[in-house]
């Protein structure tokens, strides 16, 4: 265990004027508190919270970010309490260990309940100061560090993947790329140890083999430098083992079609020297098109500079050179922390996180996510991919995720804009609104007060900022559909019951089923999280039911089921399937795309509505052991008919010229519509696809697909499954 002495001696290095007795007071009272625990490895637990405070050291961080790294478990695995740390070490150092803190009370009894209640809580704290966040990230790395000596194969698993998932992200994020890369590898041993040290093994081979190469290249661009007058030194660093596999992996290609497993850095004085340097080494070697990427004019969300370029280089070598100032290095190595680190005897201010876009958003899908389980996906979709950078039209720069649309753009810009987007023009052009958007895209948004959030939209959009909030209206107006639903029901059993209803009675059951106004309860009735029965007998309890009354509230459900077919059947309402309950949510299945004519059924799911199945559909075999799930529906007839909806066809055709024309002219002719269409496999003869029809009902898809079959150049055509 480092002693004190040692501790305070890394602080020294950076910042003379340390309090030093306060940090003895922290050391000693966290040495204490962990006193009786030890750790997996055998050693004394607060070892574990020296070495994160160590690691806070290499970044340069203020006093108080040292002494919450001493005592950022305390509170939670301790007898220690907010209030002791509070009057012993301040109110800032007491909010920042609570930030660090677990949560020790989750309602949530899942694992990933749990993982997401902590994340948002580390969320909200961190978005009022950044520090929480540097100290969670250290006390992750030494934990990881530490990982092979928890014996049990699975939870190391669990650890390496919720590190992969969530802290190495947020460390790219604020810019920590030493960190990142060590979170990463140090994952990849638990997660993938065969990979790994296959790698590991090939790497040691090419540092034996390439060892005088290595120093060639730095000396040759060293000696160009030289030769063009310009002050600067070369490095030469190996890609982590991840970032190779990751590599590998994503372009599918052997370790050894892999030619830039070095990188070198050139390091100059100033942002001019920098562009200098890139044209000396564009004039001197070829470079490889299509690897250019200047950082310094577009930097990345996380604050990174440099300039990437690939060359054939000394040596005939293909190489990734990154050329950068002495700051933009220091940044790139330690993110917001060398911002904010301790600097020239003042603690920089930590709480300017307003600069941090992605931080905002995540506090907004907080506002939006209901469920631990929804933030933590939509922060994933948040944190993890690769960006686009897209102006909008007075000339702002708006960074999106790799495979981003229009409504992507839209709700970047605002959620309001978002909620209301009708359209969208990409370079002056029209674009559908689930375009992908390139680099460099300039992008327009129309927007109408009219509009409102499309249920179609969370389909293609990829940031969790717009899932969230497309999400949130869909909650809300199926709410309000439930408690129609709800009311309806609660109504039908007064009648039967032969009792008035009066709706304002229902706040007096509020404490009784743990609701918060009378919606709730009518929500709670319609989505079937509340018998209808318990209500009513809440209401009137000293009621004597009548003998030939609904005994349950599954006979009043389907009685009501019942009668609502019945009304459809003499009514000139719209509803295009008979059997369902009034406003109850429903839509058709994709693995089967029921037609008007086919013989259907509706399946239940709890808070989601109802889905309506082909008879033959695959997927009911998965609830043949929940019959009461299954509702007995039918298409309407006359005014009650559906509007047209979509029959998927599995075609051949051949490979000829002209031939989708033919398919096309057919398929108009017959007043049928493509609406998609999909090329699943093609020879030099023939070609596969899936093509969506819009048709009326299953006749005309049968006269579609007999007069496809008559032609010549289509060989197969069949109702698809699937």
């Amino acid at each position: 265990m480092i002693p004190v002495e040692e501790l305070l001696a890394k602080i020294k290095t950076y910042n003379p004027e340390v309090d030093e007795k306060i940090i003895r007071e922290a050391y000693e009272y966290g040495k204490e508190k962990h006193a009786p625990q030890i750790r997996s490895s055998g050693e004394p637990y607060f070892s574990h919270p020296i070495e994160v405070a160590c690691i806070m050291t290499e970044m340069r961080l203020d006093t108080a970010s040292i002494i919450t790294a001493l005592l950022h478990d305390t509170v939670e695995d301790t007898d220690a309490t907010y209030k002791e740390i509070e009057e012993k070490f301040g109110k800032d150092i007491a909010l920042l260990v609570d930030g660090v803190t677990k949560l020790t009370r989750i309602e949530s009894q899942t694992v990933e309940g749990k993982q997401a209640e902590n994340f948002r809580k580390l969320v909200l704290a961190m978005s009022e100061d950044i520090r929480v966040l540097l100290v969670k990230l250290a006390d992750r790395l030494h934990n990881m560090r530490t990982l092979h000596f928890v014996k049990d194969e699975k939870k190391r698993k669990r650890i390496a993947r919720e590190t992969t998932d969530i802290y190495t992200p947020l460390a790219e994020r604020i810019g920590i790329h030493r960190m990142k890369e060590e979170l990463e590898d140090l994952a990849f041993e638990h997660m993938n140890p065969e990979a790994r040290e296959s790698i590991t093994n090939r790497l040691s081979f090419l540092r034996q083999e390439g060892t005088d190469l290595v120093k060639r290249i730095i000396v040759a661009l060293e000696k160009d430098l030289k030769d063009n007058n310009i002050k600067g030194h070369a490095t030469g660093r190996e890609k982590t083992r991840f970032s190779i596999w990751k590599k590998m992996q994503r372009k599918n290609v052997s370790f050894e079609q892999l030619s830039d497993i070095m990188a070198f850095r050139i390091v100059v004085d100033d942002i001019a020297g920098c562009y200098q340097v890139l044209g000396i080494m564009h004039g001197a070697y070829h470079t490889i098109p299509g690897r250019f990427k200047d950082y310094i004019s577009t930097p990345k969300p996380n604050g990174y500079r440099s300039i990437h370029t690939t060359i054939i280089g000394p040596e005939n070598q293909r190489i990734e050179i990154q050329i950068r100032t002495k700051e933009m290095h220091e940044e790139a190595d330690l993110g917001v922390a060398a911002h904010w680190g301790y600097k020239g005897g003042e603690n920089v201010n930590t709480k300017d996180i307003k600069k941090f876009r992605w931080l905002r958003e995540l506090l907004d899908i907080i506002e939006q996510d209901q469920k631990p389980e929804d933030f933590l996906e939509n922060t994933k979709l948040e944190l993890f991919q690769d960006q686009v950078y897209c102006f909008s039209p007075k000339g702002d720069l708006i960074e999106l995720p790799n495979g981003a649309t229009p409504v992507d753009f839209a709700y970047a810009i605002h959620s309001g804009v978002g909620d209301i987007t009708v359209g969208a023009k990409v370079n002056g052009r029209i674009v559908p609104l689930n375009s992908k958007l390139q680099n460099g895209d300039q992008v327009e948004i129309q927007t109408s007060k009219n509009q409102t959030p499309s249920p179609t939209w969370e389909r293609f959009v990829v940031t969790g900022k717009a899932k969230s909030h497309i999400r949130r209206f869909i909650r809300q107006q199926q709410r309000g559909e439930y408690v129609i639903l709800g009311r309806a029901m609660l109504q039908k059993i007064h009648r039967e019951e032969e009792e008035d209803y009066v709706e304002k009675n229902l706040n007096t059951l509020l404490k009784k089923f743990n609701m918060e106004n009378a919606e709730d309860i009518l929500a709670g009735i319609g989505q079937g999280n509340i018998t209808t029965r318990d209500v009513f007998r809440a209401l009137h309890p000293n009621h004597a039911t009548k003998p030939n009354a609904t005994e349950s509230n599954d006979k009043t459900l389907e009685n009501l089921q019942r009668s609502t077919a019945k009304q459809a059947k003499t009514s000139n309402s719209s509803m295009p399937i008979l059997g369902l309950i009034p406003g109850m949510a429903m839509h058709y299945g994709r693995c089967c795309h029921p037609l008007p004519g086919d013989r259907i059924v509706g399946i239940v799911t709890t808070g989601k509505g109802v889905t309506i199945h082909t008879i033959d559909c695959d997927t009911l075999e998965s609830f043949a052991d929940t019959p009461e799930r299954w509702l007995d529906v039918s298409w309407g007839d006359g005014p009650n008919s559906p509007e047209s909806q979509v029959g998927r066809l599995n075609i051949t055709v051949s490979n000829e010229p002209g031939v989708l024309g033919t398919l096309s002219n057919i398929i108009t002719s017959h007043e049928g519509n493509i609406t998609n269409l999909k090329i699943t496999h093609r020879t030099s003869d023939f070609w596969d696809m899936y093509l969506d029809v819009h048709v009326n009902d299953i006749r005309q898809l049968n006269d579609i697909m007999g007069a496809l079959r008559a032609s010549g150049s289509i060989t197969k055509v069949e109702r698809a499954k699937g």
